[in-house]
């Protein structure tokens, strides 16, 4: 699966070559320049690139950005288009808006053409072919899921359709969507083997396409099917935490037992720029486009579990990352943390550090960088990272069945065993939640855990949109860290910057302003 990119060019034009199929001449010559979709599907191995192609096209780096326009990250300079959705002045034209739609109904238009075609194939290995069918629809769902959770109601495409047929392509709601996902996920699940090994690490598996099951009837609000499809995988006995939620993003731990999801990459052959798109400035000038918050680092709880705000937590204001949750250390750079290059993370003003604040336009504006995927095996060549991406693993599983659980007040000792595998796992060691807290109490507890476990993993924005609590957390001005000038506290405020949420709009992104053009049948989502 790490060479899936090397197929990508080659399907496309495929692709391309059944858009032209029509304009034959006489001669009905077949072109030489690329593979025609004539000559194709006609191997296993041809079922295998074009399944592969739509792997390419999962999501990488984006990431970064979904979490990193709430309130647990900040667009770290005003000319990063995505600073527009922080202070709330973007409309249905911005950038990322259209991104993230092209890109969602790409991955759909390829799994489309995969499952109308691939029967064509004569073999006698049909689990093989039910393989790839099943592969292609699951991964069609994880695109849909996205649309579902970003824009609410969308075109439901289920086949590939003409230019004519898109222009007039209307919206479903969103409540069938979220059913077409769900049948699409529990039957493609029933023809996925458990795990695949060697070049195939990294395919859809049964516990891939279940979790993702769970993840879409929790985005939903179907909790009963939510906490049963996360019991389905675990009941599987495939997966489990490692022991070290520090060395989770490394490549040490790729393909690990805590993996369910990922996408596949290669140094040197398929790769990212993760390090240099989000790690410190005095790393080779990479670009800290987003960096977490005061919002953030305050949510981790003393190392007694108590928060920081608790008179008995022992927490020390001039020793502020002392005796914290670990994960706030794997999670993010705080002062005097060692860098990939060797030196300290120095961000205080006028302390000289390479990263100091208003040092250069593109240090961290909070005092805060993600260290989540900047892999100091990547310094010699921070652009080209070989690093999968994880797209689900086992502890949002683990969470999912909590949540899900806590929110039809079915609360007994599983729910307190999924939390408290999370909070204790070896390297983080924060003490098990004691039963007999209320479903208020529990409810709280595993949100800060989706939170603090799960930060910078894409799942932030669609959590506080479905618990609706946007409105309350993404407002306000942008605060970083707390240092000390003299015996004075001070508290960085991010200048100029404002985070809106209008909760009578914002809840939804708007359909993008170049679709809608294209076909006015699209309509528009409220406020928008």
């Amino acid at each position: 699966m790490k060479r899936n990119i090397k197929y990508l060019g080659c399907f496309l034009a495929i692709v391309g070559t059944v858009f032209q199929s029509c304009k034959k001449d006489v001669l009905e010559t077949i072109p030489n320049d690329r593979v025609s979709s004539e000559i194709y599907w006609k191997t296993e191995a041809d079922a295998r690139y074009a399944v592969n192609s739509i792997y390419a096209n999962l999501d990488a780096t984006n990431l970064f950005v979904l979490d990193g326009i709430t309130e647990i990250g900040h667009t770290n300079t005003v000319f990063t288009v995505e600073y527009n959705i922080e202070n709330g002045t973007y409309d249905a034209s911005h950038s990322r808006i259209q991104t993230e739609w092209q890109t969602a109904y790409r991955s759909i238009f390829l799994a489309n053409y995969v499952l109308e075609n691939i029967d064509k194939i004569k073999t006698t290995n049909t689990a093989l072919i039910n393989q790839f069918k099943s592969e292609a629809r699951v991964l069609r769902a994880y695109a849909y899921m996205k649309l579902a959770g970003l824009y609410g109601d969308v075109p439901l495409i289920k086949t590939t359709i003409t230019t004519t047929d898109g222009l007039a392509a209307t919206r479903s709601k969103v409540a069938d969507v979220w059913s077409f996902i769900d049948k699409e996920l529990t039957e493609a699940s029933a023809l996925l083997p458990n795990s695949f090994s060697g070049a195939d690490r990294g395919r859809v598996t049964k516990g891939t396409a279940l979790a993702l099951k769970a993840r879409a009837a929790l985005w939903s609000g179907d909790f009963a099917t939510a906490s049963a499809a996360a019991k389905s995988v675990m009941d599987l006995n495939v997966y489990n935490l490692i022991a070290e939620y520090g060395k989770l993003f490394t490549y040490a731990n790729e393909n690990s037992v805590e993996v369910v999801f990922d996408k596949q990459f290669l140094a040197g052959t398929n790769t990212h720029n993760a390090f240099t798109f989000m790690g410190p400035y005095s790393q080779k000038s990479s670009g800290s486009t987003f960096v977490p918050t005061k919002d953030l680092a305050d949510l981790y709880t003393m190392k007694n579990g108590k928060a920081i705000t608790d008179a008995t937590s022992g927490f020390d204001a001039k020793n502020p990352y002392t005796n914290r949750d670990p994960r706030m250390r794997f999670t993010m750079y705080v002062d005097g943390d060692p860098l990939p290059s060797g030196i300290p993370f120095k961000p205080v003003p006028g302390m000289g550090g390479g990263d100091e604040i208003g040092k250069t336009q593109y240090n961290t504006t909070t005092g805060f960088s993600l260290k989540k995927y900047v892999s100091a095996e990547d310094f010699a060549n921070p652009g080209a990272s070989g690093l999968n991406f994880i797209l689900m693993r086992y502890a949002e599983v683990l969470l999912t069945y909590a949540e899900a659980k806590i929110e039809q007040n079915q609360i007994d000792a599983t729910v307190y065993d999924a939390i408290n595998k999370v909070r204790t796992r070896s390297d983080v060691g924060l003490p098990a939640l004691v039963t007999g807290m209320t479903q208020a109490e529990l409810r709280a507890a595993v949100r800060r855990e989706r939170v603090l476990e799960l930060a910078f993993e894409c799942i932030h924005l669609f959590d506080i949109r479905r618990w609706k609590t946007a409105q309350q957390v993404m407002t306000g001005p942008v605060k970083g860290i707390t240092y000390y000038s003299g015996t004075t506290p001070v508290t960085v405020l991010v200048p100029s910057v404002i985070k809106t949420f209008d909760a009578s709009k914002h809840y939804l992104w708007p359909i993008p302003q170049k679709e809608k053009t294209l076909n006015p049948a699209l309509g528009q989502n409220p406020g928008w």
